[in-house]
């Protein structure tokens, strides 16, 4: 019998965790604004940080709940997702540029991150040990990987990758809207672990391929959004900037804190997604010489669809 609750309170929870990014952005930017605070800083600070919350909070529960399978697919899916899903979908309909500092200076950050990701993650292979930790110190090495993005952005005068025109409220509202966001936050991320591992264990299939997948698409929803609208709006910059920042926030930040809170165990099995985040990287970067210069096409979206497509596929087969 399908558990038609415990899908309801999974997709209840994405809904607070999405809604509760937005309340918490929005009280947190105004509560800044009336101190006068600049709207960089509001944006490389309060603005990052909330729409990496849904992650976050998805992969602290998870940590706690010892569902470490959903905590490192929710990040590697969801960066995979980024590049070859959500750049996919939007170069098919409409075919995106980049800057030069996008292609010579984030992808190649992106790219030496997860690969910094995959050698902090492969203890048995890189420090001769019998197991495999994300340890606290690597959570801390990941975060020091953010502040650097963080100081580049902010002398590059990087913004519009966070740019969000942020409400004007009275102090006492915007204390109200960070509570109510926190709040939905934290009821979404217990709501989405908790019937995550209820439908892996209804439906006989891995903590992994839930994490990879479903939970990986739902903690992206912000993502995704802001990048497929940017590209309606002929606005490529701002959705592929979204897709790239977004990526490397998943793993400095989020990974950085939730190891530094609490070690994550590293299963193997997730090499073959992190060599595919690296290769989704890689190989956005190589097309940015093919063709186009600095340029996405619908030819490239689509295959990137395909790619999506068939990894969802290869995972299903391997981690069912």
């Amino acid at each position: 019998m399908i558990p038609v609750i415990e899908v309801l309170l999974f997709i209840l929870g994405f809904a607070l965790l999405v809604k509760g990014g937005d309340w918490l952005v929005d009280g947190a930017s105004a509560l800044a604004h009336s101190y006068n605070v600049s709207d960089l800083v509001v944006g490389l600070t309060v603005v990052s940080f909330g729409t990496s919350a849904p992650e976050l909070i998805v992969n602290l529960f998870a940590s706690f709940s010892e569902a470490e399978s959903i905590a490192l697919g929710n990040i590697l899916g969801s960066n995979i997702a980024n590049v070859f899903l959500v750049l996919g979908v939007a170069a098919t309909f409409h075919p995106l540029s980049l800057q030069g500092r996008t292609v010579w200076k984030e992808l190649p950050f992106a790219l030496i991150l997860t690969i910094v990701l995959g050698i902090l993650c492969n203890d048995i292979f890189f420090a001769n040990t019998p197991g495999n930790l994300l340890s606290n110190g690597d959570g801390l090495v990941l975060l020091i990987f953010f502040g650097l993005f963080i100081y580049y952005t902010y002398e590059t005068g990087a913004e519009e990758q966070f740019v969000r025109e942020a409400p004007r409220f009275n102090r006492g509202k915007a204390v109200l809207f960070v509570l109510l966001g926190s709040a939905a936050l934290a009821g979404g991320g217990h709501l989405v672990v908790e019937n995550a591992q209820n439908m892996a264990r209804d439906f006989g299939i891995s903590e992994a391929f839930i994490g990879l997948t479903a939970v990986a698409l739902g903690t992206s929803l912000p993502e995704v959004v802001t990048s497929l609208v940017a590209a309606f709006k002929s606005q490529s910059d701002i959705a592929v900037g979204n897709v790239v920042g977004s990526n490397i926030f998943n793993i400095a930040l989020v990974l950085g804190i939730s190891a530094s809170v609490r070690g994550i165990p590293y299963n193997i099995s997730f090499n073959s997604d992190l060599l595919i985040a690296l290769a989704a990287v890689v190989i956005l970067f190589t097309f940015m010489f093919l063709g186009k210069r600095n340029s996405l096409g619908r030819a490239e979206g689509v295959l990137f669809f395909l790619i999506y497509t068939m990894y969802i596929a290869l995972t299903y087969f391997t981690r069912i």
